[in-house]
């Protein structure tokens, strides 16, 4: 109980804290914005070639996007000590984890959401009728992303070249989720749609297995 009443007041203080400067989502949404457009005109976004290619380069986007919307996770906490006092305020740190992780899913989840319809568009690929699938794949991928961006963030905000080490240490941590989540997306986007249940449990597998390792370790995290 005390677990979950610690995270929900700290999930609080994360969700006010962005939505009153919006800051990382609308550089979130900027970024992949970009991205997406300018892919477009790559290659004739025939439906063919959306297909095949356009799953990949939506998740090298979200990849991309998500390394930015993490970095400053831990970093905004060192201002006035502010992470000295949340560990004081709370016994265990998993809260402050858990309150981080679940703000940087929801962010991250929102902005995919937002640009589902600039995707679709863009690239002429209709997802209104795997649109449910498509979030559930989404969602799985975005805490993947945001479990293991919220433990290397709080390793690499109290390193040398923090701007550099979360990038490094993400994209190989990073890379089956990236696979798992792309097959999932691209099966979906088929012609003849089909949720892939392999690919479905390869992605809950490793949200549980980071999960859980970020719950055993995460207090050496915040002391290293």
């Amino acid at each position: 109980m005390a677990l979950l009443s610690n995270t929900t007041i700290l999930l609080g203080k994360e969700l006010r804290t962005e939505f009153r400067s919006r800051e990382l989502l609308t550089t979130t949404v900027v970024f992949i914005l970009v991205v997406v457009v300018l892919f477009s005109f790559t290659f004739d976004p025939t439906t063919t070639e959306s297909r095949r290619f356009g799953p990949g380069l939506l998740w090298l986007a979200f990849l991309f996007a998500g390394s930015l919307m993490l970095q400053p996770c831990f970093l905004r906490e060192q201002v006035n000590d502010t992470l000295s006092a949340l560990r004081l305020a709370v016994e265990d740190p998993f809260p402050i984890f858990l309150a981080k992780l679940a703000a940087n899913t929801i962010f991250l989840l929102l902005t995919e959401i937002l640009l589902l319809p600039v995707f679709s568009i863009l690239y002429n690929v209709p997802i209104l009728r795997v649109f449910p699938q498509l979030v559930l794949v989404l969602f799985l991928g975005s805490l993947g992303l945001g479990v293991t961006g919220t433990a290397l963030s709080a390793i690499s905000a109290q390193a040398r070249m923090r701007e550099l080490m979360l990038p490094l240490l993400l994209l190989p941590l990073l890379t089956p989720l990236l696979i798992a989540s792309t097959e999932a997306t691209a099966a979906l986007l088929d012609r003849n749609p089909v949720l892939r249940w392999d690919w479905l449990g390869f992605l809950i597998a490793f949200d549980v297995i980071f999960l859980t390792a970020l719950w055993l370790f995460g207090e050496y995290l915040l002391e290293e």
